[in-house]
Formats: C-alpha cells, structure tokens, sequence
C-alpha cells in the first residue's frame, strides 16, 4: 500500500513566486515600485484600536477560543447594526485567527473528505481550492451555484463582494442561492471580508433577513477587520450564523488551540465599537480608486465589475502576463489574473492599497506612459 500524500503534495504552486521577475523589473524603475499586486493596508492601525491593543498587553493567561464575553458583545451588536442580523446571540459568533485560516482548514474542521464536494466561484481567491485540497475533497467551480450537480456538494463557498472581481451578489441572487442551497442541504458559507466596501452598490449580507427569511439555518457569514481597519497585522477576523455549526467549530478549535490572542481580542471590541475610522479609511480609498481607474481607462484599459472591494479588475484583451510585463516596465507591479482561476487569464487585479503618494506615482507613469 503507497503512503497518503504529504500535504505539500496536495497543494498547487503558490502563485505568487511566478510574480518575481516581473518585480524585480518593476523595482528597476529610477522612481522606484509601485506594489498594486498584493492587497495589504499600508494606512496606520487607527490610534484607539492600537491603544485598546497597549492597554491589554499584560495577558501573561491563555485567551479563551471562543473570546471574552465583551468580544462577543462585541461581534454580536456590529453583526446586528451592520449586517441587518436578529435575534443574534454568542452561540452566533465565533472569532478566528484571521480568515484566511478560517477559509483553509475549515473543510478539514467540518469533517470533510475524499468523495465530498467544495464549490466556489470561478474567479475566486486560490484558498477554497487550498482547503478542498488539505481535506482531500473534491472541488468544483461554478459561475451560478444554482446550475451546479448538487450530488456531493457539501459545502459552498459564496464571495460578495468578490475578491478578484469586486461583483456584488444582489439581495435577490443571494435569496435565491441560499434556498436553493438549504434545499439541497448545503452548508453556505459566504466570505464578505469586503462588505464594508461597496462603491456602485451596496453589498449586503446572507444574515439579512430579507436573504435568509430570519433563520440562520446552514449559513455562516466571514468577516475580516483586515480591510476595514488597517488589521492584517493582527490577524483578526470572525464568522457568524448557525450556532449549531459554529458549536462543532467551536470545540474542534479548542483541541487545535486556535486562539485569537487577547490583545487582539481587546483591540477588535474597539475597532466594532468605532464606525469613524471605517468612514476615514474609505474615504481614502475612494480617492484612490478614483484617481486610479481614471488613469487606467485614460491607458486604454476596459474595467469590468469592480464596484465594490478593494481592487479594479482591469483588461487590454491581451494575455494577463503581457499586462503585467508592460505594466512592469512602467515600474507597476500587479496580479495576473490567471492566479485567480483560468477565467482571468486576459484580465489583471489592480489594488488600492498603495500610499497617495505611490498612486499618483502610478497615475503619472500611466499618463506618460
């Protein structure tokens, strides 16, 4: 009998590595790189949430999984006044060390395996494929999940607003998902680590009412404070919806010891408690979408989707590859669009997490160039 595969084996080629090149040509540039490919914050952690964060770094106990009972308050009131959640409780909320972790083990957590299906959009961020793989699942991908063979399907990954793409899923698409979904038994989990980001529409959550008719039954929703707060640094993030799936997540990440510290822990109640400095940081990148989506349209690029998030999903109907050589040369790195799914193959991402001053860097290269 052959040995199982290590995990290693089980895992595509990490996308990024083929970028280097191209980086190593954009940093050339007499004015240096301008990063658009990574969708990392580079604006300050808001001084109330660092201060929340000082104020409890005297934490010398374990933090519990599960969270202070102020985090879930926490969780529990921003899922109600932003999301449009009721009746909501702590059996509700579950914290998480970052989402990104949430989206790779969470397959392997819910007792998948080898004949079981993962779906995910067609477009989509490469970790719903990393945690089909780590389980041993199957997985398929879908442009409408509704159109998808339901037989084996147990979980399905929903993305609004969506990373690469920023499509927003309507309140209708979403209600007709979700029934089809639940008459099917399919357990939904919806990534909305971007709903706090909409910009030609508003993006709204699978634990509105209106989308779920007031049952949370086979639903989770994931949240990020990445985005929204400056936060990828602290690694904080949450789900929320069906207790009785989160209670089972819950106890296997007790025995994993999957514990947000509790600094962080402290420092999310002050960054749900605050809607200032959501409001600041939007504002700043609306300004540089603006200027950004300008000069690429102005450089002869088509921009589809992209009403909400974080990124522009940008085309000059050529091979994704030769964008990001030209681009390069203009001393601007991007993601190819094919790292996201072979959909993307003549489309580029294009984040707005870049400084003012590296965007209009960026604006004046693509206007001279």
């Amino acid at each position: 009998m052959s040995a199982a595969p290590a995990p290693i084996d089980r895992l595509p080629t990490f996308p990024w590595d083929k970028l280097e090149p191209y980086k190593k040509t954009a940093a050339a540039h007499p004015d240096g790189i301008v990063d658009l490919s990574v969708g990392t914050p580079v604006d300050p952690v808001p001084e109330l949430i660092q201060k929340a964060l000082i104020d409890a770094a005297d934490s010398p106990g374990y933090p519990t999984v599960w969270g202070t009972p102020e985090l879930r308050d926490a969780l529990v009131s921003w899922c109600e006044r932003r999301l449009g959640a009721r009746d909501f409780g702590h059996g509700n909320v579950l914290p998480v060390v970052g989402s990104k972790e949430l989206v790779a083990w969470l397959p392997t957590q819910l007792g998948l395996g080898p004949g079981d299906k993962v779906a995910y959009p067609r477009l989509a961020y490469p970790t719903y494929e990393v945690g089909a793989r780590l389980a041993r699942a199957e997985y398929v991908v879908y442009d409408d999940p509704t159109e998808l063979d339901p037989e084996g399907v147990k979980l399905l990954w929903l993305n609004s607003p969506s990373n690469p793409t920023g499509r927003v899923l309507d309140k209708q698409e979403l209600t007709r998902i979700v029934a089809w979904a639940r008459a099917h038994d399919i357990l939904v989990f919806s990534d909305e680590c971007y709903l706090e980001l909409g910009w030609e529409a508003d993006p709204v959550s699978v634990l509105h009412p209106d989308v779920n008719g007031g049952s949370y039954e086979g639903l989770v929703a994931v949240h990020s404070l990445s985005k929204r707060s400056n936060l990828a640094g602290y690694r904080a993030a949450f789900v929320a919806g069906d207790a009785a799936v989160l209670h089972d997540l819950l106890q296997i990440r007790k025995h994993g010891g999957m514990m947000t510290s509790a600094p962080t822990q402290a420092a999310v109640v002050a960054a749900l408690g605050d809607d200032q400095h959501v409001h600041e940081q939007r504002a700043r990148y609306a300004a540089r979408r603006e200027l950004l989506r300008s000069a690429l349209l102005e450089h002869g690029f088509r921009i589809e989707h992209s009403e909400a998030s974080l990124y522009l999903w940008a085309t000059r109907d050529e091979s994704c590859w030769d964008t990001v050589a030209h681009l390069a040369g203009l001393g601007i790195l991007v993601a190819p669009g094919d790292f996201y799914g072979t959909a993307g193959e003549r489309f580029v991402r294009v984040a707005l997490t870049a400084s003012d001053e590296r965007v209009k860097a960026a604006v004046d290269r693509l206007a001279q160039g």
